[in-house]
């Protein structure tokens, strides 16, 4: 059977990618769903179209390597790869099913090793790619995607109670540790992350917008003014606060597509100032 390869492949493009010796990731982006079967798909098609929501998906090629995927992200895969799913016994299948609860994450995330591609599930979502240089970082539950063998998934706990309860961040975060590539889901586009480098700083948030510090950020929940009465009369109240010399990402239209959600143009117009906070 013969085909025009080019043909069936020009609705799709690379808009992200990186690597190394031993792992290429790119960040695989639909042009447009042609696929629509009745009238219903078809004006939703039409609509996500006008709207830009594009369909997303991100390819791994390995050369004799190892990666670790989030459980049931993947897709399909080519070549001599094979899965590898440990649970390292009682003991090691305990410290798995405690991690995974206690950070939200899903319990098991299987290595697959060997030389060959790898896709990841389909998705309306947002990718972003980062690499860590024998680095520490903290993201918020469900940023999680992929990343090499080379970097541990773990948990960071909170320092103290009122952080996890007061941050609405959990008592425990993902912690990635280490050297290599590593893949993030995130709720909003690339361009609308807010990174900001702190050096001895303080940075300080209104929401839980917040989705990622690197290792030697402190992170605590404060009052916005010295006083209670203060903090009451403001209308902020409690602020997250990020101290330290790092790097911290903010999103803050998440909680603007939040509030269009559930609330329609007037959340984004109500004159009592809630735009922007928790939603």
């Amino acid at each position: 059977m013969k085909t025009n390869n080019n043909n069936m492949n020009n609705n799709i493009k690379v808009i992200e990618t990186m690597n190394n010796e031993n792992v290429s990731i790119e960040v695989l982006e639909f042009e447009e769903l042609r696929g629509g079967s009745n009238v219903s798909s078809a004006i939703m098609l039409s609509f996500m179209k006008d709207s830009n929501i594009k369909l997303r998906q991100v390819k791994i090629t390995l050369n004799n390597t190892q990666i670790r995927l989030e459980a049931g992200a993947l897709s399909y895969l080519k070549g001599n790869i094979e899965m590898d799913n440990k649970m390292g016994g009682i003991i090691g299948l305990g410290k798995k099913f405690l991690k995974g609860s206690v950070t939200g994450e899903t319990t098991f995330k299987p290595k697959y090793s060997g030389t060959g591609e790898i896709y990841l599930e389909p998705s309306f979502g947002h990718y972003i790619i980062v690499e860590l240089e024998n680095e520490e970082i903290i993201v918020d539950d469900g940023v999680f995607y992929a990343c090499e063998d080379t970097v541990e998934v773990g948990a960071a706990m909170q320092k103290n109670v009122s952080s996890a309860v007061l941050g609405q961040e959990g008592l425990f975060q993902t912690k990635l540790r280490g050297s290599g590539l590593v893949v993030l889901e995130v709720p909003v586009p690339k361009e609308e992350i807010m990174e900001y480098e702190l050096n001895n700083e303080t940075l300080k948030v209104d929401g839980n917008f917040a989705i990622l510090r690197t290792g030697n950020i402190n992170f605590t929940v404060e009052t916005s003014s010295k006083s209670l009465i203060g903090s009451a009369t403001s209308g902020e109240g409690l602020l997250n606060v990020f101290r330290g010399t790092g790097t911290v990402w903010l999103i803050p239209t998440k909680h603007v597509y939040n509030n269009l959600t559930n609330f329609g143009l007037y959340g984004m117009t109500n004159p009592g100032g809630k735009s922007n906070t928790r939603a």
